[in-house]
C-alpha cells in the first residue's frame, strides 16, 4: 500500500471513529463522561503485582493505596501509579467499540477507597522442615565429600549440618591449624542455611590419661586465664574463614572420665575456665558463635548439672546419647536420672535450645528399637541440630554390622512411609541380643582415620606414616615387593 492510500484511509477511519464515539456517548446518557467533558472509552487496568486484574465492568478508579505489608504512611501511595488519562484522547479505531448501552459508572466520593482485588496474595507458608541433621563422617576433607554420598543414600535428603573435631593433642591444633578447617568453611559458605558444628577441646593432651590431680591443676591454671590466647586465636581463625556463626561444642562429655577437659576433679574451676574461654572468644570482632554445653547422657562420673557454667555463656544445651549401657531400653534412657527427659526439662527451664551432637548405636548391637525411638524423640522435641556418629559400632551407613537400625534410619530420613515414634509398638527382639564386638570405640574427639575401601595392590606393602602425614598425602603410601625383580 502506497503512503498516499494510507493517508486517505486514515482520514476516513478518523471521521467514522469520531461519529461512532459521539453516538455512543449520546446513547449512554449522563454519567459516562468523566471530568470536565472528557469522554473515556476505557482506562488501562490498575497494575497489580503477580495477580492479573479482573475485567472491569465499570470505570472505577484504581485504589490509591494497596494493603501494605508494613504500617502504611499517612499519605497512601499505590504500588505503581495509574497511567493518567490523556487530556486530548486520540480517536479510537472502530473495531473494538460496540455502540451499545453501558450502565452508568458509579463514581465514589472523594477519599472513599474503592473495593478491589488485593494487590498480591500472601505466599503460602513453607512446609515445616525436620530438625537440621547431619553425621560425623570423617574429620578432614573426606568428611565433606562423604556428606554428598550419604545424601544420595538417603534419597536426596539434605544434610544441613557439617560436624568435625579439632585435634586435642597440642595447642597449635586447638587454635585451628592453617588449612585444617578451610574445606569445612568452604562447605558452610556455599548455602546460607547450613550449620558448621566444631568440637573444641579445652585442654591439650586431651586423651592422654592425665590423672585427676593433674587435671585439677590444669583447670585452675585455665581459670586464671593462662590459656585464653589459644581460644582467642581460634576465634580469629574462624572469623578470618568467614564462618563466625560456627556452633562450638566446647569441652564435650565433661561429666565423664575420658578427657583431660573433664569437670569432675574441680567443677568450680571448670566452670570458671569455661566462662573465660567464652569471654575470650566473644571479644573477637565479627564473631557470632554459639556455645554448646554437651554432657553425656546419664550421671556418669559426676552429675552434669554440677558442671553447668551459667546461662550467660551457654547458647545450647546439648547431649551425647549413645545406646548404652548394655540392657538399658530406650524408655529407660528417657527416664533415667540426668537422662533424655531431664535434659529437655533443664534446657526449657533455662530458656535454651537443645542439640544432640553425638548419638548412635553401641552396647546393644544392631538395635532398631533404639534407632526408631531416638529419631522419634528428636522429631518430637525439635533440637537445633543432631549429628549421628557414623562409624562402627555406632553408625548406619559406613558400618555394615547394623543393617536393621540402618534401614530404620534410612526409611525415616529419606521420606519413606516409616514414621518415628517415641515408644515404638514392636517389642524388642526376643532373640539373643547381638554381642558387641570386643572393641573399645575410639573417642570421637580425637580424629580417627577411616579405613580406605580400596584394597592395596597385589604384592604391595603399605607404609604406616601416621594419621597426619597420610591426611596431607591423601592416603597411604605403598611399596611394591617386586621392585627388584622388575629391574632384572
Amino acid at each position: 500500500m502506497t503512503p498516499q492510500q494510507r493517508g486517505v484511509r486514515s482520514r476516513r477511519l478518523t471521521v467514522v471513529a469520531a461519529a461512532l464515539v459521539a453516538s455512543a456517548a449520546l446513547a449512554c446518557g449522563p454519567g459516562f463522561a468523566a471530568g470536565a467533558g472528557v469522554t473515556r472509552v476505557a482506562d488501562p487496568p490498575a497494575p497489580t503485582p503477580a495477580v492479573p486484574a479482573p475485567p472491569a465492568t465499570a470505570q472505577t478508579p484504581a485504589p490509591q493505596a494497596p494493603v501494605p505489608l508494613a504500617p502504611a504512611p499517612q499519605t497512601p501511595v499505590p504500588l505503581a501509579p495509574e497511567p493518567p488519562a490523556p487530556q486530548n484522547p486520540a480517536p479510537q479505531p472502530p473495531a473494538p467499540v460496540t455502540p451499545a448501552p453501558v450502565p452508568p459508572a458509579v463514581t465514589p466520593a472523594p477519599g472513599t477507597p474503592a473495593p478491589s482485588t488485593p494487590a498480591s496474595s500472601t505466599p503460602a507458608p513453607a512446609p515445616p522442615q525436620r530438625p537440621a541433621f547431619g553425621a560425623y563422617l570423617d574429620y578432614g576433607p573426606l568428611g565433606v565429600a562423604r556428606m554428598a554420598q550419604l545424601s544420595t543414600w538417603l534419597g536426596g535428603a539434605e544434610l544441613r549440618v557439617g560436624h568435625t573435631y579439632l585435634p586435642g593433642d597440642r595447642w597449635s591444633n586447638i587454635e585451628g591449624r592453617p588449612g585444617f578447617l578451610d574445606v569445612w568453611a568452604h562447605w558452610r559458605r556455599e548455602k546460607a542455611d547450613r550449620m558448621l558444628v566444631l568440637n573444641v577441646p579445652m585442654m591439650e593432651r586431651n586423651e592422654d590419661g592425665v590423672s585427676d590431680a593433674e587435671v585439677r591443676r590444669l583447670l585452675r591454671r585455665g581459670a586464671d586465664g593462662e590459656f585464653d590466647q589459644h581460644f582467642k586465636a581460634l576465634a580469629e581463625r574462624l572469623v578470618e574463614l568467614n564462618v563466625p556463626d560456627t556452633v562450638l561444642v566446647l569441652g564435650w562429655e565433661m561429666n565423664g572420665i575420658t578427657y583431660t577437659h573433664r569437670c569432675g576433679p574441680d567443677p568450680e574451676a571448670w566452670k570458671t575456665y569455661w566462662n573465660r574461654i567464652v569471654t575470650a572468644m566473644r571479644s573477637v570482632p565479627g564473631q557470632a558463635f554459639k556455645f554448646d554445653f554437651a554432657p553425656s547422657r546419664g550421671r556418669d562420673a559426676v552429675p552434669w548439672t554440677q558442671c553447668y557454667p551459667g546461662d550467660d555463656t551457654v547458647d545450647i544445651v546439648g547431649m551425647d546419647s549413645y545406646d548404652q549401657p548394655s540392657g538399658l531400653t530406650f524408655e529407660e534412657q528417657v527416664k533415667e536420672p540426668y537422662g533424655l527427659q531431664a535434659h529437655v526439662d533443664f534446657a526449657e527451664k533455662h530458656g535454651k535450645a537443645i542439640s544432640y551432637p553425638e548419638w548412635g548405636l553401641f552396647r546393644n548391637g544392631d538395635n532398631a528399637t533404639y534407632m526408631r525411638g531416638m529419631l522419634g524423640w528428636m522429631d518430637a522435641h525439635k533440637p537445633l541440630y543432631n549429628t549421628l556418629t557414623d562409624y562402627c559400632p555406632h553408625g548406619v551407613w559406613q558400618c555394615r554390622q547394623n543393617p536393621q537400625a540402618s534401614e530404620v534410619y534410612r526409611a525415616v530420613l529419606s521420606g519413606r512411609p516409616a514414621v518415628p515414634t517415641l515408644l515404638p509398638s514392636p517389642p524388642a527382639p526376643s532373640a539373643q541380643p547381638a554381642t558387641p564386638q570386643p572393641v573399645t570405640p575410639q573417642p570421637v574427639g580425637q580424629p580417627v582415620p577411616q579405613p580406605s575401601p580400596s584394597a592395596a595392590p597385589a604384592r604391595c606393602s603399605p607404609l604406616n606414616l601416621g594419621d597426619w602425614v597420610e591426611y596431607w598425602l591423601g592416603g597411604k603410601l605403598c611399596v611394591r615387593l617386586d621392585w627388584y625383580s622388575r629391574r632384572h
